[in-house]
């Protein structure tokens, strides 16, 4: 049951959106699932309203916020409030674990907001550490092996 997903991209230097980039081109390459790329500056909750499957891809900035490329989507989603029970989503978060204490908390934010808001997580919440040995890169098509499974079996199960 091929989809599209829609790869929203929360991003300060850039990281995310070259991460983000090549998960979608994995995603149309090996699977028959569709990709769509949004970069989160100009979105609000009524991305929410297309069909498929979104995947989160966002950095985390100062005291562990998202991205200022995020934060006015991020608000307009948590005022909005909208009711995104429909909604299956994934997260890859980037993160540097030498900030313990915020580590991936921009991944940590969206995915406590949706998930608030009645959207159902597909898989775990992968968190990069650019303070690790792997490539944000690398690391996010490892997970997204993982995770395309995941999302066939959820979109089988949602039928």
């Amino acid at each position: 049951m091929a989809t599209t997903i829609h790869v929203l991209v929360g991003t300060m230097s850039g990281s995310a959106e070259i991460v983000a980039e090549d998960l979608c081109a994995a995603i149309t390459a090996d699977s028959d699932h569709q990709a769509e790329m949004l970069l989160m500056d100009d979105l609000d909750e009524s991305v929410f309203e297309r069909d498929g499957v979104f995947l989160i891809c966002t950095s985390t900035y100062g005291q562990g916020e998202v991205p200022d490329n995020a934060v006015d989507f991020f608000k307009a989603v948590e005022a909005a409030k909208p009711d995104l029970s429909h909604i299956r989503y994934g997260v890859f978060g980037l993160g540097d674990m030498a900030y313990a204490d915020t580590f991936n908390f921009g991944g940590k934010r969206f995915d406590d907001l949706l998930s608030s808001l009645g959207a159902k997580r597909i898989g775990v919440r992968a968190q990069h550490d650019a303070s690790g040995p792997d490539a944000p890169e690398e690391a996010a098509l490892l997970w997204l092996k993982d995770w395309l499974p995941q999302v066939d079996a959820a979109l089988r199960d949602a039928a």
